[in-house]
């Protein structure tokens, strides 16, 4: 009886590490096909929806924005990383290609837009005379939407930047996860 029993939890112990190796070669697979994923190569789709409905909300605030940037390519994204370090200007991001949410579609940045046509990032600006800064009515309009506004970030403050990131870290994505994945868009 002893014997039939070591024999019976032998076999259980075989077949459970046989679903185990089954796992784990699956899971490899599954990370193998995510990293040969693309990346993306435009702004999300629901992200360039919420983009158009902030310059509209803004406008029914008498506020005029610009979108000055959405989707980045790895050589943009290098370029601005370059700015402030080994290029003239002042530095304006503290990432490289592949760890912005600008480089996977899920970003954008924007600044006040005046009459003439002109731009400014002026965070006091107070165009629509309410007594309220119009940044600061944006990024309140970005967040009512669902963006996260770079304003509120602890270290690096990134006033212009708004992005969705649908909970997906930028290891996550660097990984190949995508939205689509998560909230079931294409």
């Amino acid at each position: 009886m002893k014997r039939l029993t070591s024999i019976f939890i032998i076999i259980l112990l075989l077949v459970g590490l046989g679903y185990a190796i089954s796992f784990v070669q699956e899971e490899m697979a599954f990370r193998e096909d995510l990293r040969q994923r693309p990346m993306p190569d435009r702004l999300h789709p629901f992200v360039a929806d919420k983009r158009d409905q902030l310059v509209a909300d803004a406008a029914d605030l008498g506020i005029s924005i610009l979108i000055t940037d959405g989707f980045r390519s790895a050589e943009e994204q290098d370029r601005l990383y370059a700015q402030g370090r080994s290029a003239p200007g002042n530095i304006v991001t503290t990432v490289r290609s592949g760890e912005s949410y600008h480089n996977f579609g899920l970003a954008i940045d924007f600044a006040l837009k005046l009459e003439d046509g002109s731009v400014v990032w002026d965070l006091e600006r107070d165009d629509n005379g309410n007594g309220m800064s119009d940044w600061f009515e944006v990024a309140d309009l970005g967040k009512a939407i669902g963006f996260v506004w770079g304003g509120d970030w602890r270290n690096f403050k990134d006033y212009p930047h708004l992005e969705m990131t649908f909970g997906l870290s930028i290891t996550e994505l660097q990984e190949g996860w995508r939205p689509e994945d998560v909230i079931g868009e294409e």
